[in-house]
């Protein structure tokens, strides 16, 4: 099983569209997202950081500025998320490893909850 670096939350096309009322917007930055993750080879099991896994999600409780996006483990979240800001957040953040501030809206502290083995 392969190591996972990240793993990107898009809530893009919700079903009460509080954050992001376009859903053509929404719907092209997740088109553009799923492709960037594989053209730039972030889910192929071998990378050795580890895969990036990505997934829509339909409300991550931020009704504002939509699309938004949250990176696991990171905790960051960005807002206005494109689909031209797409492909700066993959390189600079999930690849590079410093987020974009200026899009950033929120962010997460996640717990040190372990999972269990075995």
């Amino acid at each position: 099983m392969s190591r996972v670096s990240h793993h990107l939350l898009l809530c893009a096309t919700p079903t009460k569209a509080l954050c992001c009322p376009d859903p053509e917007l929404g719907a092209a930055s997740w088109a553009r997202l799923k492709l960037l993750v594989r053209d730039l080879g972030l889910e192929d099991p071998d990378r050795e950081q580890g895969i990036v896994l990505r997934g829509k999600a339909d409300c991550l409780r931020i009704c504002a500025e939509g699309p938004i996006l949250l990176i696991w483990p990171d905790g960051v979240v960005y807002g206005g998320v494109s689909a031209e800001r797409i492909e700066p957040i993959l390189r600079q953040h999930v690849i590079g490893g410093v987020p974009i501030e200026d899009w950033v809206v929120a962010r997460h502290q996640f717990g040190g909850h372990r999972q269990r083995s075995g």
